[in-house]
């Protein structure tokens, strides 16, 4: 320092001592010391020529650094000049690591422990003052610490990674089991895909080689049938000639005897080339008969249905069975099929008594003629053929329908023959003329089934216009309608009093109908499957109805009750009966090719 006055300089200087580091306080002003080095006294007269001696100015350490320190913080806190290629570079930020005092003051204030703090700044503030604090113990916090912090930091991510890795590595384990499994079930399903083929392979073979034995006796075969047909046309041919030259012979000899007009008959060729005589219409059936079973029908015991089960299966068609008759008087049952055939069947052996073929379509209904001698048959050609059970041949084919004929039924006097068709119409057919003597119509859609009232000449429609109809066969109109079906009906029956009709409609749902009070009083839901067709006992207290579902349900009527469900068919059953004349077993017929036999 310089000092100039007028009176005297005195030049002193100041000794300080040092603090032990930085982060001390202030030290006490009393413990300065000084010292004179020099005194001398000068005067306003003197010049100023005097060579005044230049005191080295002491800078103190401290202020060194101090002022190292701030220009430090200026340089480090400017920012940095960016090359001009550089700019697009985002800047660094660096950390400056904690001391250990402020890492302890932090760590206490964050788990706001006040007095732990208060005492720690106290006791440190007194280390401090009385110098017994190291250089080493007042450093920056060792890196142990923040590098076990990262470190724990990155071991929770990498555990969470490692949770989400074994998620993944789970899904694809199960992903690659489900896979295998699926490529050792489809290599399985291939390796017997082959060995069926081969399997296949080898037995077209030997069929190739079994048929070719078999072509010369197939060729020669042929070639004999071809011959017998040509003879067969030419004995036809010959035939027709001598029957034309018989025909007209005998109506030379009626004409000349006269006889011809009063007997009213008439010579015809019949359907098989034969001459036979069609007769005047036979009369309607008288109106005073009465039901014999009116007074005996409550002696009858109902069959034991509790107790049915299969005896045996029959495979005697190739396609559908849509209908079964018994004969009236003898264990033979007859069956239609849609193979085109029907066939009689002797029981409960099993045997085939006779075989029917002439239909060109499906064969859909056939009946018994109360007596046994006839057998009518309808089908999906549009013809009722009559079928001579004692010739074994077609009698006569009814051609009035123009569209599929459902079913057949006869008068149980045996002249009148009636018949539903697809045509919406009901024909009634008389034996003995053969011709139709009267068509029910009034029906809007097909009619799907028709029956006899018993000992009576009241005939009974189901029909696909959900109703149910009586019709009177002599005046050919329809005497009443019932009401209620929400579906087709498929079929209709009658007990044997006669006083009570069950029909069936595609709905699965049975009605049974009072004909005097002309109501109904009893319904029965069979299951969401078409009930297909039903049949009363002798006794008229048990309803079998065959169903959809491949099974065929008995109800008890009087009782309201649910008896039994016989199941053994693979298919939709379409018809079951129950023995007309004993009243111990019953048969059905189902769409799996087969009929069964069902008894206690």
């Amino acid at each position: 320092f310089w000092l100039k006055g007028t009176a005297a300089a005195v030049a002193c200087r100041e000794t300080v001592q040092p603090l032990p580091s930085s982060a001390t306080m202030a030290a006490d002003t009393g413990n300065a010391q000084y010292e004179i080095a020099e005194q001398v006294e000068m005067s306003d007269d003197e010049d100023d020529e005097f060579q005044y001696e230049e005191i080295p100015e002491e800078v103190s350490v401290d202020d060194d650094e101090n002022l190292d320190d701030l220009n430090k913080l200026l340089v480090d806190t400017r920012a940095p000049e960016q090359p001009p290629e550089d700019r697009g570079v985002a800047p660094t930020i660096s950390q400056r690591p904690a001391v250990v005092d402020d890492f302890i003051r932090n760590f206490f204030i964050k788990h706001d422990m006040q007095k732990s703090l208060e005492a720690f700044q106290a006791e440190w503030y007194e280390l401090q003052t009385t110098g017994r604090l190291r250089s080493e113990d007042v450093e920056v916090v060792p890196d142990i610490y923040t590098r076990n912090q990262s470190l724990y930091e990155d071991i929770t991510v990498l555990k969470q990674e490692l949770e989400k890795a074994r998620a993944v590595a789970e899904v694809a384990r199960r992903s690659w089991d489900k896979f295998r499994k699926e490529r050792d079930f489809h290599r399985m399903h291939h390796r017997r895909v082959v060995q069926e083929k081969n399997k296949l392979l080898v037995d077209l073979r030997r069929l190739k080689r079994h048929y070719e034995q078999y072509e010369p006796t197939l060729t020669e075969l042929r070639h004999k049938y071809e011959v017998a047909m040509k003879e067969k046309m030419l004995m036809r041919l010959e035939k027709d000639r001598h029957v034309a030259k018989v025909d007209s012979l005998q109506k030379q000899l009626d004409q000349y005897e006269g006889k011809a007009d009063k007997k009213g008959e008439i010579n015809v060729l019949g359907d098989e080339g034969g001459t036979r005589r069609r007769k005047t219409d036979a009369p309607w059936p008288p109106e005073d008969r009465s039901n014999p079973f009116l007074t005996t029908m409550d002696s009858i015991n109902p069959v034991k249905a509790g107790d049915f089960k299969m005896q045996k299966s029959y495979s005697g068609h190739g396609a559908t069975i849509s209908r079964v008759a018994f004969h009236p008087k003898i264990p033979v049952v007859c069956t239609a099929s849609d193979d085109h055939t029907w066939k009689m069947w002797n029981l409960p052996n099993g045997e085939l008594v006779m075989s029917g073929e002439g239909h060109k379509d499906w064969v859909s209904g056939i009946a018994f003629h109360p007596k046994g001698s006839h057998v009518a048959t309808t089908s999906g050609d549009g013809t009722v053929k009559l079928w001579d059970m004692v010739k074994e041949n077609c009698k006569h084919t009814f051609m009035d329908h123009t569209q599929a004929v459902w079913s057949c039924a006869f008068h149980d006097l045996g002249d009148f023959l009636v018949s539903s068709s697809m045509d919406h119409t009901t024909k009634v057919w008389d034996i003995q003329s053969q011709r139709c003597r009267h068509t029910l119509r009034g029906h809007v859609d097909s009619v799907n089934d028709v029956t006899f009232q018993p000992f009576s000449n009241n005939v009974c429609t189901a029909s696909g216009d959900k109703t149910v109809s009586l019709w009177d066969l002599r005046s050919g109109l329809c005497i009443q309608t019932f009401y209620g079906h929400a579906n087709a009906v498929n079929a209709c029956t009658f007990n044997l009093r006669g006083d009570t009709i069950a029909s069936c409609d595609a709905d699965g749902m049975v009605k049974l109908w009072d004909v005097k009070m002309v109501s109904e009083f009893l319904q029965i839901d069979t299951g969401r499957h078409p009930a297909n067709s039903g049949c009363f006992d002798r006794s008229g207290k048990l309803l079998a109805i065959g169903s959809g579902d491949s099974t065929i349900k008995v109800f008890d009527v009087h009782q309201k009750a649910f008896v039994t469900s016989l199941e053994g068919h693979n298919d939709s059953v379409q018809a079951a009966q129950f023995d007309p004349v004993n009243n111990k077993f019953l048969v059905s017929a189902s769409s799996d090719c087969t009929f069964r036999y069902w008894s206690p």
